[in-house]
């Protein structure tokens, strides 16, 4: 199937546990699945190098959140900062600019104060404003945040970023752009099969999977090995 993340993330809730398999065509406005698999951008390309690729059982991540129904994710699943920004990202920008309408909506949000969430893994609990959980070792396509994770293995790799105030993200991105960022002050990186995200102080708290809205804090994650046969590329 061609699409970005998002669509991508409707298939995988048809297919999951099944033993039918998924191919993955770039498209979309960011495919951080295609990227992470090596297939690239190019749709054209990536057709005509199709019959090369294999089966491969990959884990899911599994979310329950607040209110709703479970709902399985492949890239990430992102809380806080992140997850508000692409419910606020202008559509209209979006869909004439791509990801450049993220990056503009994260800017526009630099002078902002954050509300904060818990994040309780098995190492503890923090409280931050920027929680992701993920499968995939880029970010959008462009950014590496999750460094050493990969989809081979059951686990999510879990960076959360405390601060209340957005501006302290530049100092972040700053660091991610270097690869300094897992060192920094304010930053814990971990590896999990689960986790649990609640709101620190009552205000709303949105919660995003692979790039899409899906609802509002409290939500546990949890890692579902061998939940998805996807077609790799060979040299992957």
């Amino acid at each position: 199937m061609a699409g970005g993340d998002g669509t991508i993330n409707e298939v995988v809730n048809a297919l999951a546990g099944s033993q039918t398999a998924l191919g993955v065509l770039p498209g979309g406005t960011a495919n951080c699945l295609a990227v992470e698999l090596g297939i690239g951008t190019d749709l054209l390309a990536a057709a005509r190098k199709t019959v090369n690729w294999f089966p491969q059982r990959i884990a899911l991540g599994l979310c329950q959140p607040n209110a709703a129904s479970p709902r399985y994710f492949t890239v990430m699943a992102g809380a806080g900062f992140d997850a508000q920004i692409v419910r606020e990202v202008d559509s209209k920008l979006k869909r004439k600019l791509g990801k450049v309408a993220y990056w503009v909506a994260g800017f526009s949000s630099s002078l902002r104060v954050l509300p904060e969430l818990y994040a309780k893994t098995e190492y503890g609990e923090a409280k931050v404003s920027f929680a992701l959980a993920s499968r995939v070792r880029n970010y959008g396509g462009d950014l590496e945040i999750a460094k050493s994770i990969r989809l081979e293995v059951p686990k999510f790799e879990t960076v959360f970023f405390e601060g209340r105030f957005a501006i302290r993200y530049l100092k972040y991105l700053a660091g991610v752009l270097t690869n300094h960022h897992r060192g920094m002050s304010g930053v814990h990186v971990h590896h999990v099969d689960k986790l649990e995200l609640r709101a620190a102080n009552g205000q709303p708290i949105y919660l995003q999977l692979d790039g899409e809205e899906c609802g509002q804090l409290p939500a546990k994650l949890e890692i579902v090995p061998s939940a998805l046969t996807i077609l790799v590329p060979a040299a992957s």
